[in-house]
């Protein structure tokens, strides 16, 4: 472990401005100061929407590069940025902070972590970001530790143990403060672990609880395990919830089961895998939860943001709704007050379902050996944020088309610290080469189809597609949309992009040399607005000319 430190606040030299403590009321009112960027999804409904609004439709054909930040990590830049206060908190991969000037990218200061050499994060050494609260920083790591830094010199506070990266266990996501505990979930779906959320004490690190996603005995949800599949049936969580102070419940997504296609070694529903669990911040109690693929075939992880929207559906209406865009191909509206499913569509092409029951339950419709299963083991979309926007009313999704995989089964024992997959995939996979071997087979190349990408607006209420734009390549980038009424988003070419948010009129790019893992972001430097996305091995930020 190594710290780097080369400016900090007090320096004359450069004289940055200190900025103020980031308190819970700046938190829950984020978005009433659009100026920063203060979660991992802007805010904690995670709806990745700005009421900026200075780049607008009439003026983003001025945008110009305004400085990169080159990243010293090969890995995938998966991080979102925060900003406060025209300072930009940034992590490289895998577990680098920076605290960078917003007006020339310089750097303040520099802290590394060195990840022990038992890490093992499955698909990846990546990192997506920060948690800020007070004058502290909050970084998950892939050995599955976390650690809290000084927001002006980079110190380091302290670090605890979160779990064992050498049973598989590690943290990819960025972490979410509410009041006065840091939350973070485990990854590490793929080694048999037993997936948890928990919350630290900002101060000190100390666990104050900790809420497992599967249910042990004599807890509800446990009869849902047969046998003892459930000690090593993953349900992991890479990445970071959402959170309604109004409700005091805290939403997160849980990834599959384990092992991921062999379901006959996990007979039953498998909860609280490929579900949407909502706790209570406090406690860690669970409030209620709701499932989208019961007993996973797929590798479906319902890792996806939770994002929430408020409007008006019917008289029947809370007015308060979770939007959600799921891996499984289905497009789900829930009311997040209770976790009521009531409303879900297909928004990609799907053959596994012929449809969802009245409780939001799938209508399985399993394929026969050899046959290609719609959507593939990528999903219809996958970890990459989607978008809300109030100004439109409308609900965006980066989506994989026409895309599907052939699943094959196989039985396999646990092994501690061993990948633990049950199966093996036919067919050119997108990003296969970045892909682990399943089971006892490597991922081949027979009959399947890839597809193709694009980005969706929906109509939240209904599930229905309002418009579509088609890319060539598959887009791993999430989504922001402004009050400009503006959608900014990139693919795997390495294109940036702007479109119209009411009509999918693209209004400007650039191509940026590499392949965009992140969402982009927008916040206010000297008034002015700025754009941040991060596209290859560097962050690239954007204003109007002048």
């Amino acid at each position: 472990m190594k710290k780097i430190f080369l400016i900090t606040c007090s320096s004359l030299l450069f004289s940055i401005k200190c900025f103020g403590q980031v308190t819970q009321s700046q938190l829950d009112s984020a978005g009433e100061n659009p100026g920063n960027w203060l979660t991992y999804s802007g805010t904690y409904k995670s709806q990745r929407y700005s009421t900026l609004d200075e780049v607008d439709t009439g003026n983003v054909s001025k945008l110009e590069l305004k400085w990169v930040f080159q990243a010293q990590s090969l890995e995938a830049f998966e991080a979102t940025p925060l900003v406060v206060d025209s300072i930009i908190y940034l992590t490289e991969a895998p577990n680098t902070v920076y605290a960078l000037d917003a007006e020339t990218g310089r750097t303040f200061w520099r802290y590394q972590h060195d990840p022990s050499i038992d890490a093992r994060p499955c698909c990846g050494r990546v990192n997506r970001g920060l948690a800020i609260a007070n004058d502290s920083l909050y970084m998950a790591t892939i050995d599955a530790k976390l650690l809290s830094l000084d927001a002006v010199t980079g110190v380091l506070k302290w670090q605890i143990d979160v779990a064992d990266p050498a049973l598989g266990y590690a943290m990819t996501l960025a972490p979410l403060v509410i009041k006065d505990k840091v939350i973070v979930g485990v990854a590490g779906g793929e080694y048999g672990i037993r997936g948890f959320i928990a919350a630290f004490d900002l101060e000190t690190g100390e666990e104050r609880w900790r809420f497992y996603t599967i249910p042990g005995p004599g807890e509800p949800g446990h009869e849902s395990w047969d046998s003892g599949s459930w000690e090593h049936g993953g349900a992991s969580i890479w990445l970071t919830g959402s959170y309604d102070p109004t409700l005091n419940l805290t939403y997160w997504g849980v990834g599959n089961p384990g092992p991921d296609w062999n379901p006959e070694q996990r007979p039953g529903d498998n909860l609280y895998s490929d579900s949407v669990v909502a706790l209570n911040p406090d406690t860690g109690e669970l409030v209620w939860h709701f499932q989208f693929t019961p007993n996973d075939d797929y590798d479906y992880d319902s890792i996806q943001i939770p994002v929430l929207a408020d409007f008006q559906l019917n008289d029947l209406s809370s007015g308060k709704y979770m939007l959600w865009a799921n891996r499984n191909g289905f497009y789900y509206l829930l009311d997040r007050t209770n976790g009521k499913f009531l409303k879900g569509t297909p928004f990609v092409k799907v053959n596994w379902a012929s449809g969802l029951d009245e409780t939001g339950r799938p209508i399985e419709t399993p394929q026969g050996p050899e046959k290609v299963t719609f959507p593939g083991v990528q999903g219809g979309t996958n970890w990459y944020s989607p978008s809300y926007s109030p100004q439109t009313e409308l609900f965006y999704v980066t989506a994989w088309e026409n895309y599907g995989s052939i699943f094959i089964p196989q039985d396999i024992t646990y092994v501690p610290g061993r990948i633990f997959g049950g199966g093996a995939l036919g067919g050119p996979i997108p990003g296969a080469a970045n892909l682990p071997a399943f089971g006892n087979q490597p991922i081949n190349t027979w009959t399947s189809e890839v597809g193709n990408g694009a980005i969706l607006a929906l109509d939240p209420k209904s599930g229905e597609q309002v418009w579509r734009y088609p890319m060539n390549d598959i887009g791993h980038s999430g989504i922001l949309t402004t009050a400009g009424n503006l959608l900014f988003s990139g693919n795997r070419e390495g294109l940036f992009f702007a479109l119209n948010a009411k009509t999918g009129e693209i209004l400007w790019h650039q191509r940026l040399g590499g392949q965009g893992n992140n969402g982009p972001i927008t916040f206010l430097h000297n008034n002015q607005q700025r754009i941040a996305t991060a596209m290859g091995n560097s962050l690239f930020v954007y204003g109007l000319k002048k």
